[in-house]
């Protein structure tokens, strides 16, 4: 059968693409080798997002293909009831370079199931139901996971007509366009963090399981926390008995310039999920690693849930190669380039006025538009209709060969390029985003 799938259009195509916008034309990619992709005109691109911020190796990397490859001749599917030696080495490696606190592995599919299953594993060992997550956060597009999530462009389609209950939100710690009134780091992380035991203390600590947040916030703007703000969730956590779930499904495996997003802030979780960069996306795969004690009390009672695809053994011949990749001077090369790519965006935050602010850490980074006569977005795409010049810059810098990412809300937008990124490359995609500002606004 002849495949012309590259020549139909859109409404023509079998294929319904997530986040699926009928408004605009999607675009095919046909080949890919380190930073940079192929689209089926012949167009190159570097990839600033890593497609998904989870290319995280980058593109065409023959170890992780020769894994799976090896893998596929030995044995192809293996029951996630039962063992295979590809899914026991995979959590061996992932527990050598998880924090110190976190001792198994339990695997699923995708982000927004780990997340689910953090969150089941939590509330039976704490008995108690709720989880409390982020306002601007995003965990997932799944039922449980949607319900942590603090974006209503993703909460909103699920709970139209069903939905969760023990999901209660708290304010994140901002640094820009801060709900709280704090003048320094210092006093906001003092304020936020007395704002989320407010919240404990109105909910009732008894009838909470755990705390869900990512360490550095992902597709709602790359935030980091001020100095001291996890140190006192961590007491607050301890306190109250509540456990501590880190979402590092983007923040994990270098991303940071860390194995882990919560690595460079210095404290230990109870539970920790990760997707995405674990394979460096050339398979599905996630899963939750745990305290020992967690661990114990899975084992002792049973686990009488399960995914056909969770652990599959290719992914998990994936996730060693990809591993050993990070070691082997990728996460290196994201701690020596990060601070090129901090100050190229800090350079275009001083040469453009529309945009308001820069922030990020290691290779997770945004840049936010703003009006400068009254700092509020020129297009706010939760309330405003009509054309929103943060998504025409999205479009400028993908016609002149660089993809950027859009953020939640697209006030902003969000780079992330594959940890194999090199300085040069840095500084031309900056450039590129610099003439694509310089061309809408």
């Amino acid at each position: 059968m002849l495949n012309d799938s590259a020549e139909r259009t859109d409404e023509a195509s079998t294929n319904i693409p997530h986040w699926y916008d009928p408004s605009k034309t999607g675009i095919t990619f046909t080949d890919g080798d380190g930073t940079r992709v192929v689209d089926d005109d012949g167009a190159e691109y570097l990839d600033f997002v890593s497609q998904l911020y989870c290319v995280n190796a980058g593109h065409g990397n023959e170890a992780i293909v020769d894994a799976m490859t090896e893998q596929l001749e030995r044995i192809q599917y293996v029951s996630p009831a039962k063992g295979t030696p590809a899914r026991t080495d995979l959590s061996d490696a992932l527990v050598a370079v998880a924090p110190d606190s976190l001792s198994n592995v339990q695997f699923s599919v995708s982000g927004s199931e780990a997340n689910e299953l953090a969150m089941t594993i939590a509330r039976d060992f704490a008995d108690a139901p709720k989880v409390l997550s982020r306002w601007r956060s995003y965990h997932g597009s799944t039922y449980g996971a949607g319900s942590m999530t603090g974006d209503p462009a993703t909460r909103a389609p699920l709970e139209a007509h069903a939905s969760t209950t023990g999901a209660v939100k708290f304010l994140p710690p901002m640094t820009y366009n801060s709900p709280f009134n704090a003048d320094t780091p210092e006093a906001l992380a003092e304020a936020a963090a007395d704002h989320l035991e407010f919240v404990i203390r109105n909910e009732g600590p008894d009838t909470i399981a755990a705390v869900l947040t990512e360490p550095i916030a992902g597709t709602s703007g790359a935030y980091t926390a001020p100095p001291g703000y996890f140190e006192r969730v961590r007491e607050l956590c301890d306190e109250y008995d509540i456990l501590m779930i880190v979402d590092e499904v983007i923040t994990g495996f270098g991303r940071c310039g860390d194995w882990f997003g919560v690595q460079t802030e210095n404290i230990e979780p109870d539970l920790l999920t990760f997707a995405k960069g674990v394979t460096s996306a050339y398979a599905p795969l996630a899963g939750v690693i745990m305290r020992p004690e967690i661990a114990d009390h899975v084992r002792t009672d049973g686990f009488d849930l399960g995914q056909t695809f969770g652990g599959h053994p290719v992914s998990c011949a994936a996730g060693v190669a990809a591993l050993d990749e990070y070691a082997d001077g990728l996460l290196e090369n994201v701690r020596a380039t990060q601070d090129d790519f901090a100050d190229g965006l800090a350079a275009l935050e001083r040469e453009h006025d529309a945009v308001a602010d820069v922030r990020g850490r290691g290779f997770l980074r945004a840049v936010e538009f703003a009006d400068p006569e009254t700092g509020a977005p020129f297009h706010d795409p939760r309330t405003d209709e009509g054309d929103n010049p943060v998504t025409d810059v999205i479009s400028e810098a993908m016609n002149r060969g660089v993809l950027v990412g859009g953020g939640r809300p697209t006030t902003q937008i969000i780079l992330a390029p594959p940890l194999c990124t090199t300085a040069d490359e840095i500084e031309a995609a900056i450039e590129t985003l610099g003439s694509s500002i310089e061309a809408v606004f």
